[in-house]
């Protein structure tokens, strides 16, 4: 016999409110995303309203200031704003915000709007702009001297090369582009290819990395050292290049030690992709969300005022729906409430990033005075249990967060390391890796150390990491295996 029976369970769990939902949002957005944010808000809410006098940025000064200063009669416009109705200046903490206005300590200080005279020059009026790779080869193609169909095809060409330079479009499918009337054929295309793949950059226009290193080998004097054998490894034992079997690579060759290597740094000299010298025809800027310095014995970070929205609640609108009666319920209403979300939102939003970023300050503040090699170990379960955060929030908090420090712009995921078991204690995986790469930088460029070699250096500084640990450090650098160091240095001794 089935027997049903009621039972009632008390418990807990956190309800996804929207402005809890509003609130995780505003704090996973960058700097640019933040401001983007901010236009859209204030576009569409008309209670909330730019106050372009809040200029008092350091000491946290009321938001009200500059219209008491004027000496306006106050209205309902121009009251005082309530606290929880404008964006807060966050100040360090321990009274420290007076020594952040010292100018003998702004070490990384920029004057802010307020600050700049009339006769102050924005610097990026000054900085050249960039002429992407597009634009340099057309202006090349623009002093040839070819037919007018012929200037057409090379334009076509030029429009289908990739950033990096590469032509990854056949070109039948080039000419199939092209209106029938036009009769287009490969061999038209191919000519004017030529024609391009001879402009600079050397190398543009290439098809794959073998034609695009033969272009720059091609570009180079008939009677260079190795040039001959540095074609002919592109050609036929490009792929074999890659492996450490040099040996077996040699005799295929049937050279010598020194002519492999005057042909190994032709190879090395050329660009696998030339399009990437000219960079993008866009600049992305980045702005640190919080500054760090060090006043007294203590490394102290703000939030950069520069990033701190000046905007308040209209005083005259929020008056005008009170006055009416059920205006709480209206879309009016609404608009009113979003704003108060809004502030508090961000309020809180730049709280949660300053209590994050001091927090990491404070464990990672002798990388702020040695660098890399000093960084210690931490994860974000640490942070989040320190200040007693879910372990989302501080994921939320530092991505795509910069803090400017004495060691330049530095994004805050930069701060967390995993570790490394070492000799019974943990060491940053960050801080290995600046040791290997100090190690290897003051090695003998003659007598490079193997991987093995630099593990047992490691050990006798106290740090035991396996060899293949040394080798992925390595390789995460960027930096060169024993045997390509060694034949780089035999070149440069040859040469």
């Amino acid at each position: 016999m089935i027997r049903a029976d009621l039972h009632v369970r008390t418990g807990q769990q956190l309800a996804m409110t929207p402005q809890l939902q509003h609130s995780i949002r505003l704090l996973q957005l960058s700097a640019a995303d933040f401001e983007q944010e901010l236009e859209e808000t204030l576009a569409n809410n008309p209670f909330l309203e730019r106050d372009d006098s809040l200029r008092d940025l350091g000491t946290g000064a009321s938001p009200s200031a500059g219209t008491e200063a004027a000496g306006a009669e106050p209205s309902s416009d121009t009251a005082p704003v309530a606290a929880d109705d404008r964006i807060e200046v966050i100040a360090p903490p321990d009274g420290t915000a007076s020594e952040w206005e010292d100018e003998s300590s702004s070490r990384f200080d920029t004057p802010s709007s307020g600050e700049r005279s009339g006769d102050d020059s924005d610097a990026a009026q000054f900085a050249p702009s960039a002429t992407c790779m597009y634009d340099h080869l057309l202006g090349q193609l623009g002093v040839c001297r070819v037919s007018a169909r012929d200037r057409e095809l090379a334009r076509l060409v030029i429009h289908a090369l990739e950033p990096d330079g590469y032509l990854r479009t056949s070109l039948e499918e080039l000419a199939a582009m092209c209106p029938a009337r036009e009769a287009v054929q490969v061999d038209e295309l191919s000519v004017v290819l030529r024609l391009v793949q001879s402009f600079e950059p050397v190398g543009a226009g290439a098809r794959s990395l073998e034609e695009c290193l033969l272009l720059q080998l091609e570009d180079r004097d008939e009677d260079t050292p190795g040039l001959q054998l540095a074609q002919r490894i592109v050609q036929h034992h490009l792929h074999q290049l890659a492996t450490p079997d040099t040996p077996r690579l040699l005799r295929a060759l049937g050279c010598s030690d020194a002519e492999f290597a005057s042909a190994y740094q032709l190879i090395r000299g050329c660009s696998p992709k030339p399009g990437l010298a000219f960079g993008s025809d866009r600049t992305e800027y980045v702005v640190a969300d919080v500054q760090v310095r060090r006043i007294g014995k203590r490394w102290v970070a703000r939030i950069n005022p520069e990033v701190v929205p000046r905007i308040h609640l209209n005083r005259g609108f929020v008056a005008m729906v009170r006055e009416q009666r059920g205006s709480s319920s209206s879309p009016i209403g609404h608009h009113l409430q979003e704003a108060r979300w809004f502030v508090r939102n961000v309020n809180q939003r730049f709280r949660t990033i300053l209590r994050v970023a001091q927090a990491i300050v404070d464990r990672q503040s002798r990388f702020l005075e040695h660098g890399d090699i000093a960084m210690r170990p931490l994860v974000l379960r640490e942070i989040a249990a320190t200040l007693g955060m879910h372990e989302s929030t501080v994921s939320r908090v530092t991505s795509n967060k910069y803090m400017m420090t004495p060691r330049g712009l530095i994004e805050l995921k930069y701060f967390f390391s995993s570790h490394v078991e070492s000799d019974g204690h943990a060491c940053s995986a960050r801080a290995v890796r600046a040791l290997i790469r100090q190690i290897i930088v003051s090695e003998d460029a003659r007598h490079p150390l193997s991987d093995v070699k630099v593990a047992r250096i490691l050990a006798e500084k106290g740090i035991v990491v396996a060899r293949r640990t040394v080798s992925k450090y390595r390789d995460s650098m960027h930096v060169p295996s024993v045997e390509v160091r060694r034949l780089s240095s035999a070149a440069a001794l040859a040469a």
